[in-house]
């Protein structure tokens, strides 16, 4: 090619790179912090453009021979228009910058206009995908360091006390998950919840969970693991506290929604965090062991249930406007663990690789060699010395978001959580680019189909368990017709009866309980009823016939199709109509049911943490899902409420190996400064698969028991066929 060729190439090349730098710095800032950036890289190319034509005017000329048969040598024959151009560059520069973002670093070349300018620009905002190139280099680099500074550090005193700590954060998300289904009986006396109303007070920590899954395990990857983890869990632990004492079911609610956003982000972070300070032989173990703590929770909830929500002696009540029951205190002793876990945490130093991936080598470098003095201290060898000099920082994305000391406070803040939330959006982003779309999609497909079933079967279990209750208790109704009673005084319990075309004349009934019992067709004449207290107690075509009701709860609307005549209501009780039938006993066997299902994984957990890095974390994953799939085929023949409840505590303890091996697989795949925020978005997408389950099984109790089951094993088989496509992790190194 002549050298006319290769000048226009090299223009074309200058121009197309001019119009790179505007998108390059329009995509590294907002719309509104990046004006000044974008208006700089627009005059550029306009200059540019512009340089061109002159030079293209120039060129025809040089291109044509002259009269003397030669060419032209100079392409520019006026020096000083030359100039002239670079000076109306730098005054057109200067007008830009004032007034506008005052964080952008200008380079001294840019004065100068024409190519030298552009240039130097073009150095400043260089191409994205080659920067991330460069990146991911350096995180490679880093990742084969880290590996063998962490085998330097060794396993010891440092990351036991870790463990402990992120396991009351563990603790306090088993406890979540439980508290409203142990207050539910007490509390919809309190707050006259109605079915719909329990319905949605079960699902709201579900929908809480996911939303802070999902926000706090992007925010994780930006400021850092410790710091996010301390910000949800005082979250969770102050609405935790108000939901103990509100009194109308809208803010208790409320409370309970916001105390699940802020314990949603505990799994992703803990995880993620505990798994940058373990070495490649010790983290699947050791992460596996960490999900005891969940087991621990549900069993610390189950035990405290058992213990304090009976007791109804444990209240007080200021007039009948404000009432603190006993499942009130047992709402605020579930919040200990999540407080416990906010103050030990404050004693941890944050993530070191966090640090590494951010450019901080002197804060990583400090932790670091507090993990290996404090584990050589515990081992006795307190002369061994940090040999680490020097480790490997990731190049930094240059983040403009710097107003200067003129703008306004609320101006700074605005744009500082605007460039954050572009920051964490942008990562949550990359997850679905092409290099991690696949593992994406097929993490999401296992995530899903375990959590559509374990949460679905989960929270079907004890609701069979309670229909086959009901059924038993409904197979020893006494029926009583026709009777006549006459001045006789009912001072005992009554209760599963049914009375049909009775009559009752001038008898009284006092100081008693009636538990589901049915009156039809009958009549009460100068009947008294004195301190009633019912529930699941109906009249049914009843007539009642000068008969006084004196602080009682049979208000009229337990009083269907019947007749008053000259009767009246004095001092009604205030109370709720109460469809369950919510006695001592099945209260303590739902806690009792609760706990032995919480214990049961605990072979399982032992078992998947002895075995994770011996066979692999697909095997395990693959295993244990095709061994729940079997699992749930029995749960066809379960019929009495002791095979149930066998059936749960086996079905329990196969899956926590899925649970850990899914877990392990979660941290491994993905690279640290997007592990939190992948993890986030695949426990909010757990989380809503566990609602779709438990809306959709909970629909069929008292219908079949086919469908559910059907689903649940359809879900368990799909999981475990789509867990053998993913990449193995086993022996590799921490991304």
């Amino acid at each position: 090619m002549d050298d006319d060729g290769r000048y226009r190439d090299n223009r074309s090349d200058f121009v197309r790179g001019a119009k790179d730098i505007a998108k390059v710095a329009k995509k590294q800032v907002g719309k509104k912090v990046g004006r000044g950036v974008d208006r700089m890289a627009d005059e550029y190319v306009k200059r540019s453009y512009k340089r061109f034509e002159e030079e293209d005017d120039d060129d025809d000329y040089a291109g044509v021979p002259s009269n003397d048969g030669y060419y032209r040598n100079d392409s520019r024959a006026n020096d000083d228009e030359g100039h002239s151009d670079s000076t109306e560059g730098h005054d057109e520069d200067d007008e830009i910058y004032e007034g506008e973002y005052q964080g952008i670093p200008r380079a001294d070349s840019g004065k100068a206009g024409g190519v030298d300018g552009v240039t130097s620009a073009a150095q400043q905002f260089r191409d994205l995908s080659a920067y991330e190139g460069e990146r991911r280099k350096d995180q490679e680099e880093l990742a084969q360091q880290y590996e063998v500074i962490l085998q330097e550090c060794g396993h010891g005193k440092f990351q036991w006390t870790l463990y402990f700590v992120l396991g009351l954060a563990l603790m306090a998300d088993g406890v979540e998950i439980f508290v409203v289904g142990f207050v539910l009986p007490s509390a919809e006396k309190d707050m006259c919840l109605s079915e719909p109303n329990k319905g949605m007070l079960g699902l709201i920590v579900y929908l809480g969970m996911m939303v802070g899954a999902f926000v706090w395990g992007g925010l994780a990857d930006r400021i850092g693991r410790r710091q996010t983890l301390l910000i949800s869990l005082s979250i969770n632990s102050v609405f935790a506290f108000f939901s103990s004492f509100v009194q109308g079911y809208s803010s208790f609610l409320l409370c309970r929604l916001l105390s699940g956003v802020g314990i949603g982000g505990s799994i992703p972070i803990v995880f993620s965090y505990y798994s940058e300070f373990l070495a490649q032989e010790k983290r699947g173990e050791h992460l596996s062991w960490l999900c005891m703590f969940w087991m621990i929770g549900g069993i610390y909830a189950s035990a405290m249930a058992w213990a304090i929500i009976p007791h109804y002696g444990w209240s007080f009540q200021m007039g009948s406007a404000y009432q603190f029951h006993s499942w009130r205190v047992f709402v605020l002793v579930c919040a200990f663990p999540s407080v416990a876990a906010i103050c030990a945490i404050t004693t941890m130093p944050e993530s070191p690789r966090f640090f590494l991936e951010n450019g901080k080598h002197d804060e990583a470098w400090m932790i670091l060699k507090q993990v290996h003095d404090t584990n050589m201290r515990a081992k006795g060898y307190p002369e061994r010395v940090f040999s680490v000099t020097t480790i490997k920082t990731v190049k930094q994305m240059d983040e403009l978001v710097n107003l200067g000391d003129g703008a306004a406070w609320h101006e700074k803040w605005r744009v500082k959580l605007s460039s954050l939330f572009h920051q964490v959006w942008s990562n949550f982003q990359t997850i679905f680019s092409p290099e991690y779309r696949r593992v994406t999609y097929m993490m999401m497909a296992v995530w899903f189909s375990m959590s559509f079933s374990y949460y679905g079967l989960t929270v079907w279990f004890p609701d069979m368990i309670k229909y086959l209750q009901k059924q038993e208790y409904a197979s020893r109704t006494k029926v009583f017709f026709k009777e006549k009673v006459e001045h006789v005084t009912f001072n005992f319990t009554l209760e599963n009866q049914v009375h049909r075309q009775g009559e009752y004349f001038n008898d009284k009934f006092m100081n008693l309980r009636m538990k589901s019992m049915v009156f039809e067709d009958s009549l009460f004449e100068e009947c008294y009823f004195e301190d009633i207290t019912s529930t699941n107690t109906f009249f049914k075509n009843c007539t009642f016939i000068a008969t006084l009701f004196y602080n009682t709860d049979l208000f009229k609307y337990r009083l269907i199709n019947s007749r008053l005549i000259n009767s009246t209501f004095l001092h009604n009780k205030e109370g709720c109509l109460l469809s369950d039938i919510s006695d001592d006993n099945n209260a303590y066997m739902v806690y009792f049911v609760s706990f032995l299902g919480t214990l049961a994984v605990l072979p399982g957990n032992i078992v998947s943490a002895l075995l994770m890095d011996k066979i692999g974390r697909l095997r395990m994953l693959a295993g244990s899902s095709v061994i729940s799939c079997i699992s749930c085929f029995f749960l066809s023949f379960g019929n009495s409420e002791s095979a149930m409840i066998a059936l749960l505590c086996l079905f329990g303890g196969i899956s926590i190996a899925s649970w850990n091996a899914l877990d392990v697989l979660t941290v491994e795949l993905y690279p640290s400064d997007k592990r939190t925020t992948a993890f986030g978005f695949l426990n909010a997408l757990c989380k809503l698969a566990a609602v779709l389950g438990i809306s959709i099984f909970t629909s069929f109790v008292g219908i079949t028991k086919a469908v559910p089951i059907l689903f649940a094993s359809a879900a368990l088989a799909a999981g475990s066929f789509l867990a053998l496509k993913l990449p193995e992790t086993r022996g590799q190194v921490l991304q």
